[in-house]
């Protein structure tokens, strides 16, 4: 494809100082790589706090009650939750390594719940110990184990209770959470979540606060959030009718989509979240029952599109009308996404993101595995051994699902903002991935 004209992509999107080189949050891309070296992943600070002002925007000009909820799994720093804790924000955790993280990060523990499909009792009991805001109850074991910690302890926490509404979102069926058959939460249909209701009314040391539930992740139609309002308000006025229960919260999860590429197209955040806003005040007004906080929780439409990752550009193979595969230094190791759900991505020079495009490569990682491809069909310029390959929106589920496979260390992340650069997780050293090893 030798002189053909640039392919749209996200590179025409992306910030260029006056050298011509990518610049993240105010910080040219190159002097990043000679100060922090590569594989390197940068976030641009000032787009988290816009998409979160975005998210909250919506709810203060409707004046209802809301909380907006980070759901940390995307990424899990201290950083990160210092960022969205100073933005008036919450986090949600999965895990007793995300609760101390939260808890470190300086997260209020009122600001904090905890999900997850099997808490473990040890876990449980970290989060009674720091009174976090709540616990979302996910299974009958875990009612059991929570009674128990609170029955020795002689204390109380409030609880969530999540349900799944039988409402299949259009997304990989891997991240698609919400349907009838899925591994979360209380079923609907088949009378679990009464049954469960019921069961957690009768406990006196746990406040049933309300109700919650997540239909799945990257999504772009606001359909299956406008139906999932719908069916949480109904079982809302069953549960009042038959158990005289009023819920204080009204939790419809996360998994709004995010652009990795120009073929997503992402519903903005105030205009995706206005509408669940109108159809959950509409529902409730229509059965006459009093309007609860609305939680939403975003995740990768916080922390995806605010960073970049920066690789070198090493070795290539070609073989003539079969492959070209262009190798970098990092991989799957530190993003796992396209060999995990085939996701799509694209590609450029930091040195000239808008270069026009001379060749189709593969671009492939260091990993010792055929799948560990990074984008396939990149158009790229011509590219030499050396040079700084941008992958941009790698912000969420880069890092945290990062892995040391074939003992490659994980790379360093910086939060980039205003011209400055900080450092915000060093990059793993040999001796760092060997502390857990013993040798007796």
């Amino acid at each position: 494809m030798k002189g053909c004209l640039k392919l749209t992509k996200l590179a025409d999107t992306v910030a260029i100082n006056q050298s011509g080189h990518l610049e993240i949050g105010g910080v040219d891309s190159l002097k990043l790589v000679k100060q922090f070296g590569t594989p390197l992943i940068a976030y641009d600070v000032k787009q988290i706090k816009a998409k979160i002002k975005h998210f909250k925007q919506a709810f203060e000009t409707a004046k209802v009650p809301f909380r907006v909820t980070y759901a940390s799994k995307a990424f899990s720093a201290l950083a990160m939750y210092r960022l969205v804790a100073s933005q008036g924000l919450g986090c949600d955790v999965v895990s007793g390594g995300e609760l101390y993280a939260a808890l470190k990060g300086g997260m209020p523990a009122k600001m904090i719940e905890f999900h997850g499909n099997n808490k473990l009792p040890a876990e449980l009991e970290m989060a009674v110990d720091a009174q976090i805001g709540c616990i979302v109850i996910d299974n009958f074991q875990e009612i059991d184990f929570l009674d128990e910690i609170l029955t020795r302890k002689q204390t109380k926490i409030p609880v969530v209770l999540r349900v799944a509404p039988g409402i299949e979102a259009e997304t990989h069926r891997y991240i698609s959470t919400g349907q009838q058959n899925s591994k979360f939460g209380f079923d609907i249909l088949s009378g679990q979540a009464d049954q469960a209701l019921q069961q957690l009314l009768a406990n006196p040391r746990m406040k049933v606060r309300g109700v919650h539930c997540h239909i799945g992740s990257q999504i772009f139609a606001v359909n299956g959030f406008l139906m999932a309002a719908d069916k949480m308000v109904e079982l809302l006025k069953n549960w009042h009718d038959r158990f005289n229960f009023e819920a204080e919260i009204l939790n419809l999860g996360g998994g709004f989509g995010t652009r990795y590429t120009n073929e997503d197209q992402p519903l903005p955040p105030e205009e995706f979240t206005t509408k669940i806003i109108q159809e959950v005040k509409k529902r409730i007004q229509a059965v006459k029952l009093p309007l609860p906080e609305i939680w939403i929780e975003p995740g990768r439409a916080l922390a995806g599109e605010a960073a970049t990752t920066l690789y070198t550009i090493g070795s290539r193979k070609d073989v003539e009308g079969v492959c070209h595969f262009l190798a970098v230094d990092g991989g799957m190791g530190d993003n796992i996404r396209p060999a995990l759900y085939q996701a799509k991505y694209e590609a450029f020079l930091a040195a000239k993101p808008r270069a026009l495009d001379e060749q189709v490569v593969t671009v492939v990682g260091k990993y010792c595995e055929s799948g560990d491809v990074l984008v396939r069909d990149a158009a790229l310029p011509n590219t030499h051994p050396g040079d700084i390959l941008a992958i941009p929106s790698t912000g969420a589920y880069g890092y945290t699902m990062a892995s040391n496979y074939n003992r490659n260390p994980r790379p360093a992340v910086v939060f980039c903002e205003n011209g400055q650069a900080k450092l915000v997780i060093r990059r793993e050293t040999y001796a760092d991935m060997l502390n857990c090893d013993v040798v007796k």
